[in-house]
């Protein structure tokens, strides 16, 4: 498998000069909440933590409450003499009963978002990933197109040591790396047109990897001699980041994902870029039932 880095011309025209404002997915420094959701399967993972977090509150906040009560109530100035009772029925059923109610509760729309996530609808753009120590390889099967994804710049112990050397820069120059999305950028970034359905195939080819996009709420392990499946619906254009998030060796938290959600006119365009460096014919290219290709192609030319 081969990697890819023809096509910097239309890629740069593709995502712009203000590439980095479009950067949505990308983690920022302090943060301790999620990215922003930029799919449904994301804000369904939101709102089911949001879910879970008021239930746990309330339980904390009971049973603190219920300790300090405890703690008041039966003191010995208050109860010089202890009590002598060991069961209390009433009590027992309900210490069963609404833990039982609780975890109904949450399991319902637990289970409905499972059955989502791993309920593929007809995809618009299938993917192939596969895991490497320590890289991302790609396939795009439906346009016979591969190519590998390396992490740009990340020969260096700190930013300024980027700075420093004239290849780091040389590199962030050319890769538009800066310090905020430092060791995030990719030497080819994947690309899927907004508001398509895309499925992700994975696989590995030495160690369990896992590929992960917090900003679309999909995160799946990939398997040596399995393949895994999963699927976003990405409604907003711009610049994503993710991680491989399974333990994979020495260099695991060097082998970031860069996913470019482009339109739908742009997303054909270089395929059929990616298609020329690869001394195959132009292809139209098919999105929600609506065709794309030629005409985009005559435009850039």
């Amino acid at each position: 498998m081969r990697t890819r880095t023809g096509g910097a011309a239309l890629l740069a025209a593709i995502i712009g000069v203000g590439a980095q404002a479009q950067e949505i997915g990308r983690p920022e420094p302090g943060q301790t909440g999620f990215q922003p959701a930029a799919t449904e399967l994301a804000r369904d993972l939101q709102s089911m933590d949001g879910l879970l977090l008021v239930i746990i509150t309330a339980i904390v906040l009971l049973v603190t409450g219920l300790l300090l009560y405890v703690v008041w109530k039966f003191d010995a100035r208050r109860n010089p003499t202890p009590q002598r009772f060991t069961h209390n029925a009433t009590v027992e059923v309900i210490w069963t009963a609404v833990p039982v109610m609780i975890l109904v509760a949450i399991a319902f729309p637990s289970l409905n978002l499972l059955y989502k996530q791993l309920t593929i609808p007809e995809a618009d753009v299938t993917i192939k990933a596969v895991g490497n120590q320590w890289y991302w390889s790609y396939e795009y099967p439906d346009h016979e197109i591969d190519f590998s994804s390396l992490m740009v710049a990340g020969d260096y112990a700190t930013w300024d040591d980027v700075m420093a050397s004239e290849d780091g820069r040389a590199d962030a120059e050319e890769y538009g790396v800066t310090r905020e999305n430092w060791l995030l950028k990719t030497d080819a970034a994947v690309m899927v047109p907004v508001n398509a359905v895309v499925k992700v195939q994975t696989t590995a080819n030495d160690v369990i990897h896992a590929w992960t996009v917090p900003s679309f709420g999909v995160k799946i392990d990939s398997i040596p001699g399995r393949l895994n499946e999963l699927w976003f619906k990405a409604e907003e254009t711009g610049v994503y980041y993710g991680q491989c998030s399974e333990l994979c060796g020495v260099k695991h938290a060097y082998m970031p994902i860069e996913v470019h959600v482009v339109s739908a006119e742009d997303y054909a365009a270089w395929v059929n870029d990616q298609r020329a460096d690869a001394g195959l014919p132009p292809q139209t290219v098919t999105i929600a039932g609506r065709a794309y290709g030629s005409a985009v192609l005559a435009q850039a030319e």
